[in-house]
């Protein structure tokens, strides 16, 4: 058995460090603290102690600082699937106007801005399309809507659509979708627009997607007057292959195919055709709120910050249409009719003289800031094309659409859209550093460098507040329980009566002894177990 504490040791408050160093876990604080040591080995102990105390503070500062850095790391993975959903398919002619639709009265509000033509060379232009002049006393219209031009004279599809077949199903003009462009009307298969079902594929390979024969009808074409920005010199349609969330950006993403060429189109779904996911500030930059192309913020900010609202989902392009919308409505007062919102479609002039500039000179300042969305899909493509049609070909279409072979030859192409395979690539992004990391390096550090846990942490708090209640609280309370007296020469006795008698030495001689009931009666009046005698 151990020897009982000495009377230092039983009389040591919980306040008192060596006490809290003798009973806390964390190691060295006894070797430092304790009794008994000698001076150098404390010295020693007191060393090492800080030695690992201050490695311990400057490994979890380091992790602290690199979790505040929000690292992130991007995981590839390939995974298989039974069905895909068939993306959107847009189509547009190059040709935005058909030649045999246009009007004096739309070469009186569109030609300049449009076409470039002035307006004494409408007549020249009309005779160049093979159009009858104006009239004698010719009015044009008061009011002319950009949108009806490009919905009355733009390629319509039901001429240009020979044949469509998807899954060797047929499909027709009723499966496409209108939408314009900044090309003009275009047209896109499975666009999921008003709740219609999505179309999905069981199978890739040729013969499983989307097969289409297309007319571009070059007679249509509009004649070359002069060379400016929207002239077109090319033949054929631009497609571009995206999500149903994913509003088209043909004239800017969209891939040609020409005439006379039947183009394979392997897609491979990534997000260039597969499921990539971004992480939100501050580990990434990427959002999942739309931006309202109406919404215009109280204080100017940057153009292309989201704003919350009932709107389709993110998407990047989608973001850009509307930042577009934005800044061209903000500057002229309308929109052009490929942009999404409520602003009225600008008038020719308005395009010519405002909504071009404004356009051109925010693509120049690139000012629309969109961050990635946090989840989108992409579709990844490989073209391939053959020549078409073969000889013996040319003359079975020539007698199925009533036209010549040298006009089969110069318009009609072909177009075959499929899944190169049903696996599809998922990019995603996660973070780096966790709190629970965080939580498991610092714990890690702790026992090595000082042997301590969670518990000795509230082992010091606790100690902390019995140094606090001691220390602070303790003496407050005292001093307001028991204020000091005035010192005096005479000793304040209380009296059987309860008052106090003073008791004054009156002899030359020695002062007689204090009765020994005096001193008992004036220790239990107190909370203290020191007291004072005054002998004179």
């Amino acid at each position: 058995m151990e020897p009982p504490a000495g009377p230092e040791e039983a009389r040591l408050p919980a306040s008192d460090i060596r006490a809290f160093a003798s009973s806390c876990t964390m190691h060295g604080l006894g070797h430092v603290f304790g009794p008994g040591a000698p001076p150098a080995r404390r010295g020693l102990w007191a060393a090492a102690v800080l030695l690992a105390l201050a490695t311990f503070l400057y490994q979890v500062a380091g992790r602290v600082r690199y979790y505040g850095e929000f690292h992130h790391e991007t995981a590839l993975e390939e995974r298989e699937s039974r069905r895909l959903t068939f993306p959107a398919v847009t189509l547009c002619n190059v040709n935005p106007l058909r030649r045999s639709r246009l009007t004096p009265n739309d070469l009186h509000w569109a030609g300049p801005a449009l076409l470039g033509l002035e307006p004494a060379e409408h007549a020249a232009y009309l005779r160049a399309l093979g159009r009858p002049p104006a009239p004698p006393g010719f009015m044009p219209s008061p009011t002319f809507d950009v949108a009806r031009l490009y919905a009355r004279a733009g390629h319509a599809l039901e001429d240009m659509l020979l044949d469509c077949r998807y899954r060797g199903w047929p499909c027709g003009p009723e499966n496409f979708t209108t939408i314009f462009t900044r090309m003009g009307q275009c047209y896109t298969f499975n666009s999921g627009a008003d709740g219609a079902e999505l179309l999905s594929t069981p199978k890739g390979g040729m013969g499983n997607g989307l097969e289409v024969m297309l007319d571009v009808q070059q007679e249509e074409y509009l004649p070359v007057w002069r060379d400016v920005e929207e002239t077109p010199f090319e033949v054929g349609v631009r497609v571009q292959i995206h999500t149903q969330e994913e509003p088209p950006l043909i004239d800017q993403l969209g891939f040609g195919a020409a005439p006379g060429y039947q183009t394979f189109v392997s897609c491979q779904k990534q997000q260039a055709s597969s499921l990539l996911s971004f992480l939100p500030p501050p580990w990434g930059d990427c959002s999942s709120v739309s931006l309202d192309p109406d919404f215009e913020p109280e204080a100017p900010g940057p153009l292309g910050t989201p704003s919350p609202g009932l709107s389709p989902p993110y998407s990047l392009m989608g973001c850009r249409l509307a930042c577009e919308s934005r800044y061209v409505a903000r500057k002229c007062g309308c929109r052009m009719m490929h942009m999404p919102g409520s602003a009225p479609v600008c008038s020719p002039q308005q395009y010519k003289d405002c909504a071009h500039p404004a356009l051109d000179a925010l693509l120049r300042k690139d000012a629309c800031r969109c961050p990635n969305p946090c989840a989108s899909t992409r579709y990844a493509k490989e073209l391939s094309m053959v020549r078409m049609p073969s000889r013996a070909a040319a003359r079975y279409l020539a007698r199925k659409h009533n036209r010549s072979e040298a006009y089969i030859a110069e318009n009609v192409l072909a177009l075959d859209i499929f899944f190169e395979a049903l696996n599809y690539e998922a990019v995603e992004q996660k973070k780096a550093y966790e709190m629970s990391e965080l939580l498991g390096d610092i714990g890690g550090q702790m026992g090595l460098f000082i042997g301590a846990s969670l518990l000795t942490i509230l082992e010091i708090l606790d100690y902390l507040c019995e140094v606090f209640w001691d220390r602070v609280l303790g003496r407050h309370f005292w001093n307001r329980k028991h204020p000091q007296r005035p010192s005096s020469a005479n000793l304040l006795q209380e009296g059987p009566g309860g008052h106090q008698t003073q008791v004054p030495h009156l002899g030359p001689g020695p002062r007689p002894s204090t009765p020994r009931s005096a001193v008992a009666k004036t220790l239990s009046a107190s909370h203290r177990t020191c007291y004072l005698v005054t002998r004179l």
